[in-house]
């Protein structure tokens, strides 16, 4: 918690740790150790932009086997806090890709624990694979195929299309 009145003007750098109980991140993500934040905050007459770096060890799950796979992450971000009255309170605004990455805050402290939750969710990748060539869980088992050949019979037909079957 970054306090505006006791930094001044000038850029304040900041350095610190935030560990996973206080990210509480999604259950499918798994933050190793500590996330890693260093960065530089700009205090503005309407706004404060906040820039920096997140180094953070994560494990997630495969796609397509479910085995856990630790990644390093750095995440560059780039955000702007500005206070309730600075900002629009039009109900029908035009919303630019700046406005995006803006912030309201109340009072004059600034909380990055939030800013580095969102920044490692939008960073995490849709799909992530343990290997290139990952063959993923068996449909009718659930055997991880890349630890074991399962031999089930993959040639079952599709009910809707038996009947063509009688056609040969």
């Amino acid at each position: 918690i970054i306090d505006l009145i006791t930094i001044g003007n000038s850029p304040h750098q900041f350095d610190f740790s935030v560990s996973a109980d206080e990210l509480d991140l999604d259950e499918e993500a798994e933050l190793k150790n500590y996330a890693k934040v260093i960065g530089v905050l700009t205090k503005h007459i309407a706004q404060t932009d906040v820039e920096g770096t997140i180094e953070a060890e994560i494990e997630l799950e495969c796609s397509r086997c479910l085995q856990k796979i630790d990644r390093k992450f750095e995440i560059p971000f780039d955000a702007a806090f500005v206070t309730a009255e600075n900002y629009t309170s039009a109900k029908e605004a035009e919303v630019n890709a700046k406005d995006l990455d803006v912030s309201v805050f109340d009072g004059n402290e600034i909380d990055l624990t939030e800013l580095v939750r969102e920044q490692i969710l939008l960073n995490l990748p849709e799909q992530i694979f343990c290997t290139e060539d990952c063959q993923g869980l068996c449909p009718k088992c659930g055997a991880n195929r890349n630890l074991i050949n399962c031999n089930c019979i993959e040639k079952e037909v599709d009910p809707r299309w038996s009947a063509l079957k009688n056609l040969k």
